[in-house]
């Protein structure tokens, strides 16, 4: 009986007809609120008002998986560390609902019919064995390592994380659903942006007593959660916003500024000009104030392709950029610290080579694959270093690291050539968009490790789902063109 029930209500909440499909989300709409109403009395309005949004989002993303996208860049731009407030024998963070709702109904509907294929994609045989060979990394590492719950659930995220590459090239299938995801990325990114410059402006006073109040989602609170260059609280104060660190926001800013930039110069851009231009000045902002020197490279770096390959007229913003960085008075402290950098004359540089040294030692100890990602064997070595390559080395060893570069080298490839065919101008912008944020990042790879590390698992998240969307857009546009020959 209580099967047949299921079958039916997954029947109607799946109908092609609209009508029947809208009147069971209603109800089931209808029934949240109520209970959310209920729960209110008991624990709270904070909690009901998570409830709500859960229960609201979770009904969405059954109806149509690119809500689980919407979703997703909430969660990952917005309230990456935050975890329910209570334990199932673990506290779920949101971050593994948003997970689970898209990955679940993406699975759902593979197996009931309604995706008829699965899409993997030139690249998605490398993406594969990258991720079987963390796998068999982290069970290498289990014998001199054993796993707890946070090491499995966090490394369990993590590939997750790899594996949304093969969501997103399976439900991003035409422009308009490239376009509509991509809004949202830039919104959600746009968000995070903000947030980080209000909390830098504001008084930390204020600041810290937001944080206090997410601390019961597990946000570090007090003065402690704030920080400042070379840990001085007397020093310049760096943005977090609620990425917790500063060089993890500053990554974010990277893909979320150099996904805009095309869109500042597309002659079809997805959101008015004047609105684009405001959403990136504001992640320029956030990522400047973040004082993250690999951050402002890799933002570079992004412009700098973007600019040779197609857009000139960013040349021009690059060079009023620069010129305002090294001029205006306020920015002197900023060039300093760059130049220190570069010299490796302060203490943050000094500490990054000694952990290139260390992590070249547990190489050179166990090259092929690595020690795992739960611990090392020998009491003299550890795992962790400011470098995503290394990281990975660390991690997976040599094998992994070639693996990875291998990834990176067939996606590029594969960029340019979709690129050297030629794509609709929105289409373009949107290649152009994402490509540069993944060379961003992984030129901001080269000092820092947020972006493989089980310590930021919606870094990850974010790496792939640009890695995924640049494909999809690669794939629809080949589609496109293949049906217009036809």
């Amino acid at each position: 009986m209580l099967q047949q029930t299921y079958r039916t209500f997954q029947e109607a909440l799946f109908s092609s007809n609209p009508l029947v499909r809208r009147s069971v989300l209603a109800g089931v709409l209808a029934s949240g609120l109520l209970a959310i109403t209920l729960f209110i009395g008991v624990a709270g309005p904070v909690l009901a008002l998570a409830a709500a949004a859960a229960i609201i989002g979770g009904v969405l993303i059954l109806n149509d998986t690119h809500w689980g996208f919407v979703a997703l860049c909430g969660v990952v731009f917005l309230i990456p560390f935050a975890s329910l407030p209570f334990s199932i024998g673990f506290k779920p963070t949101f971050l593994d609902l948003a997970l689970s709702a898209l990955f679940f109904v993406w699975l759902f509907k593979l197996i009931i019919g309604q995706q008829e294929e699965f899409i993997a994609s030139p690249l998605g045989l490398l993406v594969l064995l990258f991720m079987l060979l963390a796998l068999f990394s982290f069970a290498l590492g289990l014998t001199h390592s054993p796993a707890n719950t946070f090491l499995l659930r966090r490394f369990l995220e993590i590939l997750i994380g790899i594996a949304l590459f093969f969501v997103v090239i399976n439900t991003v299938r035409s422009e308009g659903e490239a376009v509509w995801v991509t809004r949202w990325v830039m919104l959600a990114g746009w968000g995070a942006a903000a947030i980080a410059v209000i909390f830098y402006v504001l008084p930390q006073e204020i600041t810290v007593g937001i944080l206090d109040r997410m601390a019961r989602f597990d946000y570090p609170g007090g003065f402690g959660a704030l920080r400042f260059i070379e840990d001085d609280p007397n020093g310049t104060m760096r943005a977090i916003g609620t990425a917790v660190d500063p060089n993890v926001l500053g990554g974010m800013m990277i893909i979320v500024a150099a996904l805009m930039l095309p869109q500042l110069v597309s002659s079809q851009p997805i959101f008015p000009r004047w609105f684009t231009f405001a959403m990136w000045a504001t992640a320029v902002l956030a990522l400047y104030l973040t004082y993250s020197r690999s951050a402002l490279l890799g933002l570079a770096a992004s412009m700098a392709l973007l600019a040779v390959l197609k857009y000139r007229r960013l040349i021009p913003l690059g060079i009023v950029g620069a010129l305002l960085l090294l001029l205006l008075p306020v920015t002197q402290e900023y060039v300093a610290r760059l130049v220190e950098g570069f010299a490796g004359q302060d203490l943050a540089t000094q500490m990054r080579f000694g952990e290139y040294k260390d992590a070249l030692i547990l190489i050179e100890r166990y090259p092929l694959f690595g020690v795992g990602f739960t611990g090392t064997p020998d009491m003299d070595i550890y795992l962790g270093v400011s470098m995503l390559y290394l990281i990975i080395a660390e991690n997976m060893g040599i094998i992994g690291l070639a693996m990875f570069v291998a990834v990176m080298v067939g996606f590029f490839v594969m960029a340019w050539r979709a690129w050297r065919r030629g794509l609709n101008v929105r289409m373009e912008a949107l290649l152009l968009g994402y490509t540069g944020a993944i060379l961003g990042a992984l030129v901001s790879g080269v000092f820092d490790h947020y972006w493989f590390n089980m310590t930021y698992p919606h870094m990850t998240v974010l790496f792939w789902l640009y890695v995924g969307m640049a494909t999809a857009v690669i794939l629809v546009s080949e589609q496109d063109q293949s049906a217009s020959k036809t």
